[in-house]
């Protein structure tokens, strides 16, 4: 456990939990498509647009919790597998949540480490907080190899040339400003050793630019799996090698 947490009793979990991302803007679209749909139900001016409209709101609905439940993990799981690991690697999780990628990186790291870091907003992730996480690596078994830290991604506390592999799952773009997306990415980019890698998994616009900004990388869609409600809201994973 990271020196810097406070002494809260880590939950025993038989599983890892996730939980659900933005969960508050998931409850906002589902409540709207039932609205629509009992709307229909009870007026007839517009009765059809009205369930149009509630059918793609709740559809919407079910394609991001199939993502945020399911998807994204079986995901994440294949391009961790891409990555060939060796098992004995260092690896930073930026904007870590619950532990989703953090837990399965550990799973493939035996002799390594897996440190996250996070600042542990509650809008971002249902339920997210430091002792959680420790609690999903608990329940995996990786509990042993798993480090988290209350951190800025922006300032990272970690020496030049620390890990050999970073990722992020849909951290970077909750940034405020581009400014400090830029920074993020920069950060990432110092904190490798070279011949390291970066996987950011972000929606695909902000791929773009953190790909633009470093001036280099390779853009690849992850697919329907990692759509939050469809292929408007679809994920994109940068993947950039750092120079030696």
């Amino acid at each position: 456990m990271s020196k810097d947490l406070n002494d809260s009793p880590v939950p025993l979990l038989q599983r890892p939990r996730y939980g659900v991302d933005a969960p508050a803007f998931l409850a906002v679209v589902g409540a709207a498509g039932l609205a629509c749909c009992l709307a229909a139900g009870r007026w007839r001016p517009g009765r059809n647009a009205m369930l149009t409209a509630g059918t793609a709101l709740l559809a919407h609905t079910g394609v991001y919790l199939h993502t945020t439940l399911h998807g994204k993990l079986r995901i994440w799981r294949r391009e961790l597998d891409r990555a060939g690991l060796k098992g004995d690697e260092q690896l930073l999780d930026l904007g870590c949540g619950r532990g989703a990628v953090l837990i399965e990186a550990a799973r493939r790291l035996p002799r390594g480490r897996a440190v996250g870091v996070d600042l542990w907003s509650g809008k971002d992730q249902s339920g997210n907080r430091p002792e959680v996480t420790l609690a999903n690596a608990a329940a995996a078994g990786v509990a042993d190899r798993v480090d988290v830290h209350t951190a800025d991604m922006t300032a990272l506390p970690f020496p030049d040339a620390s890990f050999e592999v970073v990722t992020s799952a849909l951290a970077i773009h909750n940034i405020p400003s581009p400014e400090g997306r830029y920074r993020a990415v920069d950060e990432a980019m110092r904190v490798l050793r070279p011949g390291g890698q970066l996987l950011v998994a972000d929606f695909r616009p902000m791929a773009g630019k953190y790909a633009a900004h470093l001036g280099q990388g390779t853009l690849r869609g992850l697919g329907p799996g990692y759509w939050y409600g469809g292929p408007w809201l679809g994920v994109t994973l940068l993947h950039a090698v750092k120079e030696h």
